[in-house]
């Protein structure tokens, strides 16, 4: 977690958040790390809601399908990693009804009843350009039809404190009623945190159990000769296992790390495998928390593979935080 004068000032005290789509609280941890306070949160998946109870001590909702936008407080900002999904692009403009039966649309209704200051909204960069961007017309179309004006912008967490190359969409959704000149300005990239994959690892003796042992391994000479020690500001990828297919490509540790994933196959499943010390290993789940900006006093109840699954959806701490300081700048006021 990136931690600097501004955040420390607490620029979101006193503000509410819901937390939808929870999944294990990244964007809770952020906001709270500035002085907001979660007043709602939901969740369906059984492993996700484990771990979030366990850190923060309250059960998420389930299903915000079954849940009335009446029935949820008050609050400044909504957060939401939303899952992307197609809408009916059916109607001549698309907006509120194309969103109907997806989950979009349940943000799109407790925003219209509750009318919170600030949606703050998260999504793979792949919804840029999904159904030929119709998706996330359709979504600022929705948005603006109720009475927000939406900003949004492709940011990638190796800029933003945290060694790993993830590029997300961000959405920033802004309520016309209470800032009618509305305007705002995404965080630039900051300096320091993380450099590469080496600066977030374990000692050798916590990770023997991802350790990749395989006659089919194979390494370029470059790396065999320990030609790399220049930090790259992409992955450096040196090698192979089997074929090379997706969870059986090798990295070297003086790179970003790849994009962290939910799911997908291979030796090197949802990590990627890296050369640590002449050894090829996957990432432990802790080194993955710290990919994604959790401390390491985040506590991770689950199997190894609900961890790499839990973070490999989640949002990136250090990101958030970063626009969070920003909706503080621009919406609420930076606290001296």
């Amino acid at each position: 977690m990136i931690r600097n004068e501004t955040i420390e000032k607490k620029p979101l005290s006193n503000v509410k958040f819901i937390d939808l789509f929870a999944g294990i609280g990244g964007f809770r941890i952020a906001l709270e790390s500035l002085g907001a306070k979660c007043v709602f949160s939901s969740e369906v998946d059984k492993f996700a809601i484990k771990t979030y109870k366990e850190n923060f001590g309250d059960t998420p909702e389930g299903d915000i399908k079954k849940i009335g936008e009446k029935e949820v407080p008050d609050h400044h900002i909504l957060c939401a990693g939303f899952p992307c999904q197609s809408f009916s692009i059916s109607g001549k403009h698309g907006g509120f009804d194309d969103t109907r039966g997806t989950l979009f649309f349940d943000i799109a209704r407790i925003a219209k009843e509750k009318r919170p200051k600030v949606l703050f909204l998260e999504n793979v960069e792949f919804l840029v350009r999904h159904q030929k961007g119709k998706t996330l017309k359709t979504i600022v179309s929705t948005l603006e039809e109720i009475g927000y004006k939406v900003f949004w912008e492709v940011l990638n967490s190796k800029d933003y404190g945290v060694p790993q190359y993830r590029k997300r969409i961000f959405l920033v959704a802004v309520n016309k009623e209470i800032f009618p000149m509305v305007n705002f300005n995404f965080p630039k990239p900051v300096e320091g945190g993380k450099r590469c994959v080496k600066d977030i690892l374990l000692p050798n003796e916590l990770t023997q159990d991802y350790f990749i042992d395989r006659d089919d391994i194979k390494l370029t000479k470059a790396e065999q000769e320990n030609s790399f020690r220049v930090i790259s500001e992409k992955p450096i990828r040196i090698g192979i296992i089997n074929k090379g297919g997706q969870g059986e490509r090798i990295y070297s540790i003086w790179g970003q790390a790849i994009t962290l994933s939910a799911h997908g196959g291979g030796a090197a499943s949802k990590t990627g495998a890296y050369l640590v010390d002449k050894k090829i290993r996957k990432l432990a789940p802790r080194e993955c928390a710290r990919l994604m900006g959790f401390p390491d006093s985040f506590k991770i109840p689950v199997s190894n593979s609900q961890a790499w699954k839990q973070f490999g959806n989640s949002v990136v701490v250090d990101v958030v935080q970063q626009i969070g300081v920003e909706l503080g700048k621009h919406f609420f006021g930076i606290r001296k």
